[in-house]
């Protein structure tokens, strides 16, 4: 496997993908696929690698600006993250995101947040911090990870792709 940036001619696949990706899962609203096209059409896709084996995508992770506070600064957010149905759990989720990661901090962020299940996302690091929310979601599941030791406090907003439908 092998980790890249997305090309230009990635988008069709990297959208059938995170719509298969997230399909019937019961924490989905089946939008992640138009979240990142919008992204895409913005310019707000910040790192957008594919996972491949050959010629074939098999997994994808977008990272994107987030303001706080309503304040644009050097914090992104993760997701969505996919990998096709019958490759997910192999550990291809787990590589895109420490690429990511390690890449958001050679650019020099302070941090990164992420909605998402606790239990998965702390081997990176992710915690939960109540001073730092995203009022549209779970306060139990918008996690935080500073790379530069900052804590930023108040309301997270993500990019408006995000309210895709």
């Amino acid at each position: 496997m092998k980790i890249r940036l997305e090309r230009p001619r990635d988008a069709a696949t990297i959208h059938a993908l995170t719509d298969a990706a997230f399909k019937g899962m019961p924490f989905s609203d089946q939008t992640e696929a138009k979240v990142i096209d919008g992204l895409r059409e913005a310019g707000a896709l910040t790192l957008s690698f594919v996972a491949t084996e050959g010629d074939d995508i098999i997994g994808h992770v977008a990272f994107s600006p987030v303001r706080i506070n309503g304040e644009a600064g050097d914090w992104y957010g993760l997701g969505p993250v996919s990998v096709w149905p019958d490759r997910q759990r192999t550990g291809i989720g787990q590589a895109l995101i420490r690429e990511g990661l390690q890449q958001l901090r050679s650019l020099g962020a302070g941090g990164c947040v992420l909605l998402g299940d606790p239990a998965y996302y702390c081997r990176f690091g992710f915690e939960h911090d109540p001073d730092l929310y995203d009022v549209h979601a779970p306060r139990w599941a918008f996690q935080r990870l500073s790379f530069d030791g900052s804590r930023p406090k108040g309301v997270v907003t993500f990019h408006p792709a995000f309210d895709a439908s």
